[in-house]
């Protein structure tokens, strides 16, 4: 349902059903005629619940692989024909609301027949979809649905169908997806022999600073980060949330992007970047954060309410962007690390970092009890080593932990201080296995 306004009077002009036809059977035959990919490693935990009534509900960054990853659902279970596809990121669809579902089922019904599974993309983008999903998930209808703001879709979603959906976020490739990608299958004896590791490190490098979103993988365009980055602000932020001042929202996420893994209150940014309170610096940055582009993680301390006001640190979602975005003229390849280290670790942990007489990276925290502390550096040398180790000894020692992880680009060893195990191990290695 398209909307034009003219001389105060609303016109509202309908989609017909034959051009909702053609819409759908073009959706359809694009998603078909999508290549398949590699095999997402999440997939298999996605097929494991296929067998739930719940809704499938799959978040993450715009062009991160949802759509492979329901093409590749499609084909492993659906036999590329049981299924109903719609796709709400086509602007033929815009502005259609969510009373009108019944004319697309009545669609799709004449068209493929009577299906009781859907995969939806982008639902965000029609308002009150929950209503309609809850009508058909009650009638014993399967969802998959995708989105790329995790807090509309959370909480549109709760207010409906609590207790009846399955939320997991889709990341740009893990490493090893990358090597699958790039056409090295791994295997674990690879890394105990002298060409096939020095491939994977020389992967691993091509990893580091290009990051590895699927399309900039395969072009390795940076423009096509840009247009990710542009559609980011402008339609997951700028247009959702009626923001008026673009020009200052993108100086303050540029700002924090250049400067990720970097200790800031949203007070001193609010200094820095002249734009308006530090209330609305914290809700700009909850909007980078929704769209999954960014994560912010804050202090360790027993006190929620401490937590809450400790500074914050902020990391990127693929180190590509940060190559994109960033106006730091020199990259440190210790940051870019502990970037990777940080989106590995979100997958299984709350994270939070540490901060006493010294520093430690990364407190990992599961099920509210401390289960490590991990730090990441390029490498140990005479420069940095007691630093490094003092912060992971200090964290240890504050969380009663016996051991802890240090993390560099290629050294392995272990060393025992009072009684504390450190294991450091090459990145690349911990990542594969």
């Amino acid at each position: 349902m398209n909307k034009y306004k003219y001389e105060h009077v609303m016109i509202i002009i309908m989609i017909s059903k034959e051009m909702l036809k053609l819409v759908l059977v073009e959706q359809r035959e694009s998603l078909l005629q999508k290549p398949i990919g590699i095999k997402r490693e999440v997939l298999d935990h996605i097929i494991s619940k296929i067998k739930l009534p719940h809704i499938i509900v799959l978040t993450g960054i715009r062009r991160c692989g949802k759509s492979t990853l329901l093409r590749q659902i499609i084909d492993d279970v659906y036999n590329n024909d049981d299924f109903y596809y719609i796709n709400f990121e086509d602007e033929r669809l815009f502005n259609f609301n969510a009373k009108d579902f019944n004319q697309i089922y009545e669609a799709l019904i004449e068209l493929f027949g009577d299906k009781k599974t859907f995969f939806i993309d982008e639902i965000q983008n029609v308002s009150n979809f929950e209503n309609f999903v809850r009508r058909f998930y009650d009638n014993g209808y399967k969802f998959y649905i995708t989105g790329s703001n995790a807090k509309l879709l959370s909480k549109e979603i709760g207010t409906k169908l609590t207790g009846r959906h399955l939320d997991i976020i889709v990341k740009p490739f893990s490493f090893k997806e990358f090597m699958t990608f790039k056409g090295m299958q791994f295997d674990k004896n690879m890394i105990y022999k002298t060409e096939s590791r020095a491939e994977i490190k020389s992967l691993f490098q091509e990893y580091l600073f290009g990051g590895s979103m699927p399309e900039y993988a395969m072009y390795k365009d940076k423009e096509l980060l840009m247009q990710i980055y542009e559609d980011v602000i402008i339609k997951d932020i700028v247009v959702r949330y009626n923001i008026e001042n673009i020009i200052r929202l993108k100086e303050l996420y540029q700002y924090t992007i250049t400067n990720f893994s970097n200790k800031f209150s949203f007070n001193s940014l609010k200094k820095i970047i002249d734009f308006g309170s530090v209330n609305t610096i914290k809700l700009h940055l909850g909007y980078l954060c929704e769209t999954h582009l960014a994560k912010m993680i804050t202090k360790f301390d027993y006190s929620i309410k401490k937590q809450l006001i400790n500074e914050k640190k902020i990391y990127v979602i693929d180190n590509g962007f940060i190559s994109a975005i960033s106006t730091r003229i020199t990259k440190d390849k210790g940051w870019l690390l502990e970037n990777i280290v940080f989106n590995r670790l979100t997958d299984d942990f709350e994270i939070f970092y540490h901060s006493g007489k010294s520093e430690c990276d990364f407190i990992l925290v599961e099920r509210n009890k401390i289960k490590t502390a991990m730090q990441v550096t390029w490498e140990l040398d005479e420069t940095n080593r007691d630093r490094e180790i003092n912060g992971l000894v200090e964290a240890m020692q504050t969380y009663d932990l016996k051991s802890g992880l240090l993390l560099t680009y290629d050294q392995e060893e272990e060393i025992i201080i009072n009684l504390k195990k450190i294991h450091i191990q090459p990145i690349w290695k911990w990542l594969l296995e």
